[in-house]
């Protein structure tokens, strides 16, 4: 397979040039303004950040994105979908506020946020997915697939279920529902938390399978009738349904490939990482560690997958900063800091290889790139 073009920019700054200026450059050197925005709508799947952590990146970045893309005519909004755990990300309307709070509003990104999958991470489009061997048919949010261009705006990171967060982690596992979400991260079905059901009954309402029934105010779930469609969990106002979490990390990985595949086939699509705060853990903590290595810089392309290899070869070049979790890691095994992964270092159960592998192969990209520095 051909190579393909990751564009690249140190952190650098002047009085003539700061950072904000420097990533435009960057997204115009590597082409984005190539794509036909005019009239049409373009979302940028972005993390908005758990209130708490402050690794984010900081909306500045995203109205450089959202300037461009009017520019050129686009109705462009950012967007992210509900998190399947418990946390100040799991419905539209705590979505939003924990975005405000962020300081992601329409006044400081000259867009409308816009959460994928609706008010309870219930409003989602079933996309087949012919090259898939463990999904057939990916749950993305509504608002994704209803968009005609997809940009992904990703903070580089640790993550201890992926290895590491970059475009694919963004884009696969950020666009799923939650229903999605229960899909790549468990192999089986809902359960419920007997201790904190209180009995509504919503979850048997909601489902379409006859699955749920409640006696006793206690919901139960018949797994020989469930399906694992997820929506009972988007429904409990108390969070007594819960995911299973027992998927295997390579199979997860493998899984977001697949649903990355799903949200990106067939439309034009276009990528940003900014390798900077690399905290060891993904920014759905409501706390951020310190840094494991020095900031990088920023990277875009048209394949995300050459872009998550770009960042991750350079991430791996750097030094590792001392008395970070990497550093501690680095200690506790023994290992010598210049020829180890840092990321299977800091999360050794998990391997981050297989996503992009396996991305490969689906036909998302190549792994195989042309670093271009400007």
């Amino acid at each position: 397979m051909k190579q393909s073009k990751v564009f690249f920019t140190n952190l650098r700054a002047t009085p003539k040039m700061n950072l904000l200026q420097k990533l435009e450059k960057l997204v115009k050197k590597a082409g984005i303004e190539e794509i036909d925005f005019k009239g049409k709508f373009a979302a940028i799947k972005i993390h908005f950040g758990e209130p708490g952590n402050l690794a984010f990146l900081r909306p500045n970045y995203s109205k450089v994105i959202v300037d461009v893309i009017k520019a050129q005519g686009g109705k462009v909004f950012l967007t992210d979908c509900n998190t399947l755990y418990v946390g100040r990300r799991k419905d539209a309307l705590e979505h939003l506020d924990a975005a405000y709070e962020n300081g992601y509003n329409p006044f400081t990104t000259g867009c409308q946020i816009i959460i994928g999958d609706g008010l309870k991470g219930t409003d989602e489009a079933y996309v087949p997915v012919p090259c898939g061997e463990y999904v057939k048919e990916a749950k993305i949010g509504r608002a994704v697939m209803d968009a005609d261009i997809v940009i992904s705006l990703n903070h580089f990171k640790g993550h201890e279920l992926a290895g590491f967060g970059g475009a694919l982690k963004n884009i696969g596992m950020g666009c799923g529902s939650r229903a999605g979400k229960m899909e790549m991260h468990s192999d089986g079905k809902p359960r419920v938390r007997s201790k904190t059901c209180v009995g509504c009954g919503a979850c048997g309402k909601i489902c379409a399978h006859k699955a749920i029934t409640v006696t006793d105010k206690q919901a139960q779930i018949d797994h020989a009738r469930c399906v694992g469609c997820g929506r009972c969990i988007g429904v409990c106002h108390v969070n007594a349904i819960a995911a299973a979490w027992d998927e295997s990390n390579d199979i997860l990985n493998k899984k977001i490939a697949e649903y990355a595949w799903a949200v990106l086939h067939d439309r034009p699509h276009f990528h940003i990482s900014l390798v900077v705060d690399v905290a060891p853990f993904c920014d759905c903590h409501a706390e951020n560690d310190v840094p494991i290595i020095p900031d990088i810089g920023m990277f875009a392309s048209f394949d995300p997958v050459a872009l998550d290899m770009a960042c991750a070869d350079m991430a791996n070049q750097a030094p590792v900063i001392s008395g970070s979790y990497l550093a501690e890691q680095l200690a506790k095994q023994g290992c010598d800091c210049g020829k180890l992964d840092h990321f299977r270092v800091t999360h050794p159960e998990t391997n981050w290889q297989v996503c992009l592998d396996h991305a490969e192969k689906v036909g998302i990209g190549t792994k195989s790139y042309e670093l271009i520095e400007i």
